[in-house]
């Protein structure tokens, strides 16, 4: 009866510990939006189509809530756009970096709180995926810091990943990969597409150049063959 501080049965803790999940989860989704509002404060006014904004945004938080693929190349798209002056810089970094960051915290609040029951629940495979759960801690344990920067956010959930040491390295990242990618279209983006225009026009030419001469050919075949 005296193993749980708080109660016998041991509910008070769990409790406890549930209310500190939901409360890091709330602050950590709120403090990007709120970021975010101060920075269109002092832009007053998006540059360019809102949709597109919300399009990254989705995006964005898509990744980082663990689903493959579609951040990356809308931001680096987001990026290329902003150097041809139809969207803002500044706005698309600080778009991704709030859903980015937004949707790390929904993945981990996501894995902590329900992530690991339903991994480890009856079924097929049962004491594999236990086992899997189990290297996970070990990992997670021994090198938090790079297990964390290395997997999806709702991984970092389901190891149990502390709040205090997943949500700045969650902040921190989601800047850094804004920044880099985004910075990265803008940069690099417009110079790959000119080469890519010119070497498209290159090839119209060479296409163009190789049907007239076998147009060319043919029509000469025939001349001759109605001489002989």
């Amino acid at each position: 009866m005296g193993d749980y501080p708080g109660g016998g049965d041991g509910t008070a803790p769990v409790m406890c510990h549930d209310r500190r999940v939901r409360r890091s989860a709330t602050a950590g989704m709120a403090l990007a939006p709120a970021l975010l509002h101060i920075h269109l404060a002092l832009h007053h006014h998006f540059h360019g189509p809102p949709i597109d904004y919300v399009g990254l945004a989705a995006g964005c938080a898509a990744s980082w809530l663990g689903v493959p693929g579609p951040g990356e190349p809308l931001l680096l798209a987001a990026g290329v756009l902003a150097a041809k002056h139809q969207l803002d810089l500044g706005t698309v970094v600080v778009v991704a970096w709030a859903a980015a960051t937004a949707g790390g915290f929904a993945g981990w609040a996501i894995g902590r709180k329900a992530g690991r029951a339903v991994v480890t629940a009856p079924g097929p495979l049962r004491w594999l995926r236990i086992r899997t759960v189990e290297r996970g801690d070990e990992i997670f344990a021994r090198h938090p810091v790079i297990a964390i920067l290395l997997t999806p956010s709702f991984l970092a959930g389901i190891n149990q990943s502390r709040s205090r040491v997943y949500q700045p390295i969650n902040v921190i990242s989601a800047a850094v990969w804004a920044v880099g990618i985004g910075v990265g279209g803008y940069l690099v983006g417009p110079p790959v597409l000119d080469v890519f225009q010119d070497l498209g026009t290159l090839f119209s030419v060479i296409i163009v150049a190789v049907v007239v001469a076998i147009v060319a050919a043919e029509v000469t075949r025939r001349r001759r063959g109605r001489r002989a």
